[in-house]
């Protein structure tokens, strides 16, 4: 079946989920957007992965970057929850 960019599609392929809760305290939101960082960062390097085995550099090099970028928030992110 054709992709038709609706949203339940869209919703369907996510690997981060929205959390739609209308109350979270802080320590509860610091510890969800460092798991999400986490995350990020290990999809990125399994689509890393996936660019080496098919040769294609830039692709690669541009997500290194992404990953590069992820690095210092996810360090933050994890020594400001560690004592919750």
């Amino acid at each position: 079946m054709e992709n038709d960019g609706n949203f339940s599609d869209i919703s369907k392929h996510l690997r981060l989920r929205d959390d739609n809760r209308e109350s979270i305290s802080p320590e509860q939101m610091l510890a969800e957007l460092f798991g999400d960082n986490r995350e990020l960062k290990r999809c990125l390097r399994l689509t890393h992965g996936v660019c080496e085995k098919h040769n294609d550099v830039a692709t690669a090099s541009s997500i290194e970057n992404w990953i590069d970028e992820t690095e210092r928030p996810t360090w933050f992110l994890s020594e400001t929850v560690r004592d919750y």
